[in-house]
């Protein structure tokens, strides 16, 4: 499968940022975990982060227009308030995504339990660090295996 990963605001600051939030390992040795994942399981994997809402949108849009099968977001915190990417999101389908947050949105504080973008996906991971990637990978292969009957 050709799948594509996009990482939201201050991913790039994994590692460096809240470590006993997010973990010590840094933004390049998660992406290398991600890329592993997906070679050891036959797929091409492209990882993307941004800071910009904007540009995040318009990779959700290649997506589709360049035959991704499937995408996997960490919206970061436009997850909570982000109606133009829960919009970019329902655009591509029948595209599946999967969202994935490192830490358990759900056990913080009240504002990060909501969250807007996740209606618009397959399905949501949180709180496995970098395992949920992995996880993801594996939900997007029975999403696009349903899809494809």
């Amino acid at each position: 499968m050709k799948l594509l990963v996009l990482n939201g605001p201050n991913l790039n600051m994994v590692g460096i940022r809240e470590r006993g939030v997010y973990g010590t390992k840094t933004y390049t040795e998660m992406v290398h975990y991600i890329k592993e994942v997906a070679k050891e399981r036959g797929h091409d994997i492209e990882v993307r982060q941004s800071n910009s809402e904007g540009e995040l949108i318009d990779w959700i849009h290649e997506a589709y227009l360049k035959g991704y099968e499937g995408v996997i977001m960490n919206p970061g915190a436009y997850t909570h308030y982000s109606y133009a990417i829960f919009d970019a999101i329902k655009s591509i389908a029948p595209i599946p995504v999967v969202e994935v947050h490192l830490s358990n949105v759900h056990a913080r504080e009240s504002f990060r339990q909501t969250s807007v973008t996740a209606p618009a996906c397959v399905g949501q991971l949180c709180g496995f660090g970098e395992l949920g990637y992995g996880l993801a990978i594996q939900a997007l292969e029975q999403a696009v295996q349903s899809l494809n009957g």
